[in-house]
C-alpha cells in the first residue's frame, strides 16, 4: 500500500479560551457558558485533524518559549503533527478568546509570537520534509503585515519544490480591511482556494455559492465554499461545478469545523480523491468536529 504524501501547513498555533454559551450574549452583563483552554490556529487545527486522520503531517509556525506553547507542541505531537515550530524568546503564543453559541462563533485575537514567523522558517521546515507533496498555507498568515512576509514566502517556496499548494481564506472581518482584489493577487494560480459563505461574499460579491466558486475560480485553480450545515460546492478553472450535502448530525460547537473540513479534503485530494469523494470525506471530518467542543480531535 502507498504511504500517503506529506502535506505541510503554514500558520497560527494558538490557544483558545472558548466559552460556549448557554444563551445569547448578554451584553453589559453575565451570560452562562462553559469555559475551556483548548488548542486552536487555523493552521495547528488542520494539522491536527490531518493527524488524527492519519495523513503525514508537518506544521511550521511559532509559539512563545512558555507554558501554553510547550503546552500546545505536546498537544500536537500526540495527535501525530510533526512540529516545525520555533519557540520566540521575546514573545507570547497567540490566545484568541472564542464566544460561540447557536453555531456561530465571535474571535477576540492576539497573535503573539504568530507574527514572527519568517520565510526562513517556511525553508528551513520544507528542506527537512522530502517527501512533502502539498502545502497548505492558512490566509491569517498573509491577512497580518507581520508575518505576510512568510505568507507569501511559503506559496513560493512551495511553486519552487514543486508542490501543491491551498490556501484557506481564513476570516472575513480581515479580508475586507485587504481588499478582495489585493488578497486574490496575493493568492492567484494556487491550486485551490477554501472559503466559507462570509468569505466568499467578500472575495465574489453576493450571489449564491455555485456563482461565488466559480467566481473565485477564475483566480485559482479550484475553489471550495463551505457552506456549513447545507454543505459545499467545488468549481474548477474548467468551469466544472460539484456540490455536497453536509451530515446531519448534533451540533455542539462549531469551532474549528472549518480546519477539520479542510483537513478532510485535502488528505482524499492529496492522496488522488476526485472532487466528489474530496467533499465527502471533508463532510465526514467536519461532522466529528461540530460534535465535540473545542477546535482539536480527541487525542
Amino acid at each position: 500500500m502507498a504511504v500517503p504524501s506529506r502535506i505541510v501547513t503554514v500558520g497560527d498555533v494558538i490557544t483558545d479560551v472558548l466559552a460556549v454559551l448557554a444563551g445569547p450574549l448578554a451584553t453589559g452583563s453575565d451570560t452562562p457558558a462553559e469555559i475551556r483552554f483548548t488548542g486552536g490556529g487555523q493552521a495547528a487545527n488542520t494539522a491536527a485533524w490531518l493527524g488524527w486522520l492519519g495523513s503525514p503531517v508537518t506544521l511550521v509556525g511559532a509559539v512563545g518559549d512558555d507554558e501554553a506553547g510547550r503546552t500546545g507542541l505536546a498537544e500536537l505531537t500526540d495527535l501525530g503533527v510533526h512540529c516545525a515550530v520555533r519557540r520566540c524568546p521575546d514573545a507570547a503564543t497567540g490566545t484568541v478568546i472564542v464566544l460561540a453559541h447557536a453555531g456561530e462563533r465571535t474571535m477576540v485575537t492576539e497573535r503573539g509570537a504568530n507574527l514572527r514567523l519568517t520565510g526562513a522558517d517556511v525553508d528551513a521546515a520544507l528542506d527537512a520534509a522530502p517527501d512533502a507533496r502539498h502545502l497548505h498555507l492558512s490566509a491569517y498568515t498573509l491577512l497580518d503585515a507581520g508575518s505576510r512576509g512568510a505568507g507569501q514566502r511559503a506559496l513560493a517556496a512551495a511553486h519552487e519544490r514543486g508542490l501543491t499548494t491551498s490556501v484557506d481564506a481564513a476570516s472575513a472581518e480581515p479580508l475586507r480591511r485587504v481588499g478582495a482584489a489585493t488578497f486574490l493577487d496575493w493568492v492567484r494560480d494556487v491550486d485551490l482556494l477554501l472559503a466559507n459563505s462570509d468569505e466568499a461574499t467578500v472575495l465574489a460579491g453576493e450571489a449564491d455559492p455555485g456563482t461565488q466558486a466559480r467566481s473565485l475560480a477564475t483566480s485559482v485553480r479550484y475553489a471550495v465554499v463551505k457552506r456549513g450545515a447545507e454543505g459545499a460546492v467545488w468549481a474548477g478553472r474548467d468551469g466544472t461545478v460539484f456540490e455536497s450535502a453536509a451530515r446531519r448530525v448534533r451540533v455542539v460547537d462549531v469551532t474549528g469545523a472549518g480546519d477539520a473540513f479542510a483537513a478532510g479534503l485535502l488528505a482524499a485530494w492529496v492522496s488522488g480523491a476526485d472532487p466528489v469523494e474530496a467533499l465527502e470525506r471533508a463532510g465526514e471530518a467536519g461532522a466529528v468536529a461540530v460534535s465535540t467542543v473545542g477546535a482539536r480531535p480527541a487525542r
